[in-house]
């Protein structure tokens, strides 16, 4: 993986910009966003920044080729700003019909898409979660924000409401409820999740695999190779490397500090008690996201009321803030770089979802369809479902977005080099077209 951006980087002033404006816009339905104040101001600041205006090329910035390669000049718009890369990201809904839509079931016992039930044999999974409540963050004020630094366990001590409808649960509606699944997701739980969809569905396996011919031209299907066997338990497999390999690049290499500590730099900056100078490699950084502290500032206050200090900290969805070790690479973003990799290995990845489109209703009691230019393809929804998934913990305020991009790459060459490995185990003559999140395609 190449070097995280430098505290004193173009770079890492957007990522602020981008972690303190999610952290704002935690509420915000993703079916309303047009119009809303927080998503308003998000795409003001972050289309001001230097990192993505384009006012100065890359050579004026000094990047490096990696940072370079990953520079987005983009002029955000409330159906563009937060999301991913790679085909497919930008069409249709802000989230993966996989982290939302079901199927019939046997017997038809699962109902619509719509009902949001996944058959998972003769059981089912349900795309709700529960609701955490709304406006309530964490670490907002000086004296938790320290005891959580100093190790304190605060785990288990958020709350919970009730979906309009008066049940426990709903539809996966505000980025607070992103936060929530990527909080307690199993670690390959999305991906398996997609797989199970797939297979249900019929979705055809890569056309360069063994035995996809109809029966009466090859007389077998696979099972334990080749097979829904194979491609579940490969899911899984990928998983575990992928974590493996990032925790040597946290820990061993790069070891970047968390949004949240980033947050307590600029909190401390002009305090009493801070040293002249302590925190001047900071100033430049305070200074060039100074609209969005502005923001901040007045968010924290609300929340913490009239007689608190103020606070420019990142307000965070988890009471026990980030994990205890470093931000880059993230794990779930380098699992879902893995995960959707092999995914789009064994399936058609051009393949059409077909039937209606859905998103969440802004209370998450149901599925509303919403009409699309473009058709939802199995490599887009993928792409989508790796970006949902590690910009969730972004929203969360546990990770930045090039611990989700630069990760996702780590995870698809961890992919790739166990499918290559596999393959030589094989005695079929096959191969697996693999495209990837920058657009280019393997070919194994």
């Amino acid at each position: 993986m190449p070097p995280a951006p430098r505290l004193d980087s173009v770079e890492l002033a957007a990522e602020m910009v981008d972690v303190y404006s999610m952290a704002l816009a935690r509420d915000c339905p993703f079916s309303q966003w047009a119009g809303q104040p927080p998503i308003t101001a998000a795409i003001a600041e972050l289309n001001a920044t230097r990192w993505h205006s384009g006012e100065e090329t890359n050579a004026q910035l000094g990047l490096s080729p990696a940072a370079a390669a990953r520079r987005r000049v983009i002029s955000f718009t409330p159906d563009t700003i937060f999301r991913g890369v790679g085909r497919g990201v930008n069409d249709g809904p802000y989230l993966s019909q996989f982290l939302l839509i079901g199927n019939e079931g046997i017997g038809g016992t699962n109902g619509t898409r719509a009902n949001g039930f996944i058959t998972y044999g003769a059981n089912r999974i349900d795309q709700r979660v529960p609701v955490a409540t709304e406006r309530k963050d964490f670490m907002t004020t000086w004296e938790p924000y320290v005891d959580v630094q100093n190790g304190a366990d605060t785990r288990g001590t958020e709350t919970y409401q009730p979906a309009a409808d008066g049940t426990m649960t709903r539809f996966i509606a505000t980025p607070r409820d992103l936060a929530t699944y990527v909080h307690f997701d199993a670690l390959y739980q999305a991906y398996l999740n997609a797989c199970l969809w797939c297979l249900e569905e019929g979705v055809p396996f890569d056309g360069g695999l063994p035995w996809t011919e109809p029966d009466v031209v090859d007389h077998q299907q696979g099972f334990a190779t080749f097979g829904a066997a194979h491609i579940l338990s490969l899911v899984t497999e990928v998983a575990t490397r992928a974590l493996k390999a990032v925790r040597f690049q946290k820990f061993n290499v790069h070891r970047r500090l968390r949004p949240e500590a980033v947050g307590g730099l600029l909190d401390r900056l002009g305090v009493a008690d801070v040293a002249p100078g302590t925190l001047a490699p900071v100033e430049p950084l305070a200074e060039a996201i100074h609209p969005t502290l502005v923001r901040v500032r007045a968010a924290n206050a609300a929340a913490n009321g009239p007689h608190a200090p103020r606070s420019l900290l990142l307000p965070m969805a988890f009471p026990e803030g980030s994990p205890m070790h470093p931000s880059y690479g993230a794990g779930h973003a380098t699992v879902a770089g893995a995960c959707v990799t092999v995914l789009k290995a064994w399936f058609d990845a051009g393949h059409q979802l077909g039937g209606e489109v859905y998103e969440p209703s802004a209370d998450g009691t149901s599925l509303q369809t919403v009409p699309t230019d473009t058709p939802l393809t199995l490599e887009g929804e993928l792409n989508k479902l790796a970006a949902n998934i590690s910009i969730g913990r972004n929203w969360a305020g546990v990770h930045y977005y090039t611990d989700y991009i630069e990760s996702v790459k780590l995870g698809e060459r961890v992919a790739i080099g166990i499918l290559e490995e596999q393959k030589l185990t094989y005695g079929e003559n096959f191969s697996m077209t693999v495209p990837l999140t920058d657009g280019t395609t393997v070919r194994i």
